[in-house]
């Protein structure tokens, strides 16, 4: 019986040392690999690390969040009445004046979120207060002990290529609209065209193409951004427009180099029309005679900004009472003079001997003097002489300079070829070599979830 186990415990003490063996010379090898620098690369095993829930960069799972959107007759007392103290609300108000004024710009409609911390005891502590100000800018204010810090961020943008053409039917605007193109880019056009093409006299048939990159943020449209070329046919005429830096400024050029820009405005104010135009015998509508209007009229809403058709000194700011109302003149330079009449009010800074630059605001439509609605009255003389603004002449700005044209050629052929659909795409590096790179989104999804948003889901699924 004896001799029967010992020989099961030699067996298995064999066993053993054959195991050990092995495992020593599997050591070896390892080490021989890991040390040598030989063979194959183990594959890096890359462990993805959780995500995290992220609201305006917080982690919810860290917190109490209240949530909410500002209604229409609240203030911030009554925002967040019933969440944190009337004495915290006050430093919270005070800690972001000097940032963003939150006790007296909250707005209605306006999102909010309240950070709250809670304790093993059940004790609430505000963290953070957010409030977003506008579609892009967001109020972060953080509770350090008895201290309120504050900071404005942006939201990320991204940005999606876009290239448009429409025709005119009844105005820029509507043909904006009606193509579902951003009405920011109305803007952008007039002040890329506004020396050039006359906005109150479209034509139906006008047509524009235009390059542009569209913001979006979080998924929603915020805006555009670069315009890299633009094509408008107006009255017949065709009228490029290329962006080119020089003497380090970006500006917009025609096709050879000329200037956009020229000595003055088309006119002194937006998206108006003109009720009256310049006339020798125009029927007065308050004294009910013929009577020269040496100045266009335009109707305008009380407020709508007045800019300087150009650059100059204002020379003239009073009051007249049953005629001009507040009105002001500007002196500019080859003796043209600008006068501007039935003024709502001036802007900041604006006085006698003030320099004005082209494009400044200066004033505001109003309702004032012998006026029978809001308008601006707006006249132009040269060395004392009216002359209809409508048809003032406009000569250019500096153009491209010669050691300039081999570099604006170049961008010019790229821009032209893409506004008629052909070649590559004219980069922002390509007009300015120290622009900042962009994130660019894939346009067919940005348009799948437009289409999406207007119900035509089947539709939007077929374009991709």
């Amino acid at each position: 019986m004896k001799k029967g186990i010992q020989q099961r415990l030699r067996v298995t003490q064999g066993e053993m040392k054959m195991i050990l063996a092995t495992a020593a010379i599997l050591l070896v090898m390892v080490l021989v690999k890991c040390c040598s620098g030989g063979g194959k690369e183990e594959e890096e095993v890359v462990v993805e690390e959780p995500k995290v829930d992220l609201l305006y960069g917080y982690d919810r799972s860290k917190y109490e969040i209240h949530e909410g959107v500002v209604q229409q007759g609240q203030v911030l007392s009554s925002v967040l009445d019933g969440l944190i103290s009337q004495s915290r609300i006050n430093r919270l108000a005070e800690g972001t004046k000097d940032v963003y004024d939150l006790a007296r710009n909250i707005r209605p409609d306006k999102n909010w979120a309240l950070f709250m911390t809670v304790d093993s005891l059940g004790t609430r502590t505000p963290s953070h207060f957010v409030y977003e100000i506008n579609r892009l800018e967001v109020l972060h204010a953080d509770f350090v002990g008895d201290k309120i810090t504050a900071r404005i961020e942006e939201k990320q943008q991204t940005y999606v290529r876009r290239k448009v053409s429409a025709s005119i039917e009844s105005s820029l605007w509507n043909a904006l609209v009606s193509n579902d193109i951003p009405g920011a880019l109305a803007v952008e056009i007039e002040n890329i065209y506004g020396w050039s093409v006359d906005f109150f006299h479209l034509h139906e048939g006008d047509t524009f193409t235009i390059i542009y990159d569209e913001a979006y943020a979080e998924g929603e449209r915020v805006g555009i951004g670069m315009v890299y070329g633009a094509y408008f046919k107006h009255g017949g005429r065709d009228y490029y427009a290329i962006p080119f830096m020089q003497n380090g400024k970006l500006d917009y050029w025609d096709e050879k180099g000329g200037s956009m820009r020229r000595q003055f405005l088309k006119a002194p104010l937006k998206f108006t029309r003109i009720s009256s135009k310049f006339s020798n015998s125009r029927l007065h509508p308050i004294k009910k005679i013929y009577r020269p209007h040496h100045g266009v009229d335009y109707a305008a809403p009380v407020g709508t900004p007045v800019v300087a058709i150009a650059d100059g000194t204002v020379s003239v700011k009073k009051y007249e009472k049953g005629g001009a109302g507040y009105y002001m003149k500007i002196t500019h330079s080859n003796g043209y003079v600008s006068t501007y009449m039935h003024l709502s009010k001036y802007a900041k800074g604006i006085n006698v001997g003030t320099r004005v630059k082209q494009g400044e605001v200066i004033c505001y439509v109003g309702n004032t003097g012998g006026s029978t609605g809001p308008h601006l009255d707006f006249r132009i003389h040269k060395n004392g002489t009216p002359i209809d603004p409508l048809k003032i002449p406009s000569t250019s700005v500096e153009p491209v300079k010669k050691e300039n044209m081999a570099a604006f050629e170049q961008v010019r052929d790229k821009v032209m070829a893409e506004l008629q659909g052909e070649g590559t795409h004219i980069l922002k590096g390509d007009i300015n070599p120290n622009a900042e790179d962009l994130v660019y989104e894939d346009s067919r999804l940005v348009n799948w979830n437009k289409d999406v948003r207007r119900n035509n889901m089947f539709d939007a699924l077929d374009k991709l």
